[in-house]
């Protein structure tokens, strides 16, 4: 299998061995996100997944008749509205969504490992 890298995504390698060993692996893995913005790609995601699912739901919701047990009422409204999106909230964190969050997050990560290009400290 022949792998060819960019010279705009391979970063200069004139240190140790060590530092030219962590930067290869950095460059083919794709790794020259952090941990911190990685974690921050999943919430984003999880966030508008949950926001979907919400919006979903409300509209589901919106199609049945009222429920006549509670009585009803503006609170009731209010209320439901928020424990809806309680449940997608719930549910996406979970890992029972729609599939939504990860596909987002896969995309959001790409797009940032290809616009980042990691700084090589030249001192020894």
């Amino acid at each position: 299998m022949d792998i060819k890298y960019s010279t705009a995504v391979m970063p200069d390698i004139s240190g140790s061995s060590v530092d030219k060993a962590q930067l290869l692996q950095k460059a083919s893995s794709g790794g020259a996100l952090t941990e911190k913005q990685r974690i921050q790609a999943k919430k984003v995601s999880q966030d508008f997944e949950a926001l979907f699912v919400g919006m979903m739901m409300k509209s589901m919701r919106s199609t049945v008749a009222k429920d006549n047990l509670t009585g009803g009422g503006h609170g009731e409204e209010v209320y439901r509205s928020m424990l809806d999106q309680e449940y997608a909230n719930i549910s996406v964190k979970q890992g029972r969504g729609l599939g939504i969050a990860k596909i987002i997050e896969k995309d959001i990560i790409r797009q940032e490992s290809s616009r980042v290009v990691p700084k090589v400290d030249h001192q020894e």
